[in-house]
């Protein structure tokens, strides 16, 4: 439903033919949303694969065929957080896993916040119950280094955002060109 598996067929530089499993993914989008007294909205939520919780930002599939990425990240601010943001700007595109997978995740910062509460009905069992947090960032990036937070996604956009803060770094326009955003796995589902 989210992912297959494939073999490629790859030349090796010295000449060789090798086999790659690689892991075909749909790409995600997750949102740093940032409120105007600098603390970042967290969620803690169970993930089976590591059989515990772990503290995340609002994120989602690109699962909805056609679908904006910015449209995406909007939809699971709200249905995740219960917010809405007037100000959007690209953070960091990431992919977590390169070596076996195509996923790549567009991370957003989100500013300019409104509470709108969360919509109970829509929750599927993952979002049933996850809690959420605003977390100051000065919390946020300890929580890092202390391994309370250990989302690849997560942890780099704390530290994206402390780089933010500390004047070493931009953030691009929400339109920027999505080099390695996956198209392979949703082209065969169509």
């Amino acid at each position: 439903k989210v992912l297959a598996l494939r073999a490629d067929e790859v030349q090796m530089p010295g000449g060789r033919t090798g086999v790659r499993e690689i892991l075909e993914h749909t790409g995600a989008v997750a949102v740093a949303a940032v409120d105007d007294d600098q603390r970042i909205m967290l969620i803690h939520q169970y993930r089976h694969a590591v059989r515990r919780r772990l503290w995340e930002l609002p994120a989602g599939l690109l699962d909805v065929d056609g679908e904006d990425p910015l449209t995406t990240a909007q939809r699971e601010l709200a249905e995740e957080a219960g917010l809405r943001a007037s100000d959007w700007s690209l953070l960091l595109d990431i992919v977590p896993s390169p070596g076996f997978s195509e996923e790549s995740v567009r991370i957003y910062l989100a500013r300019g916040i409104t509470e709108m509460g969360r919509p109970v009905s829509d929750a599927d069992d993952e979002e049933s119950d996850l809690v959420t947090r605003w977390v100051p960032l000065a919390d946020a990036l300890r929580m890092v280094f202390s391994g309370e937070i250990v989302n690849a996604t997560t942890v780099s956009a704390v530290l994206a955002l402390h780089a933010l803060a500390t004047q070493k770094g931009n953030t691009r326009p929400v339109d920027t060109d999505w080099v390695d955003r996956p198209t392979r796995f949703a082209a065969r589902q169509r």
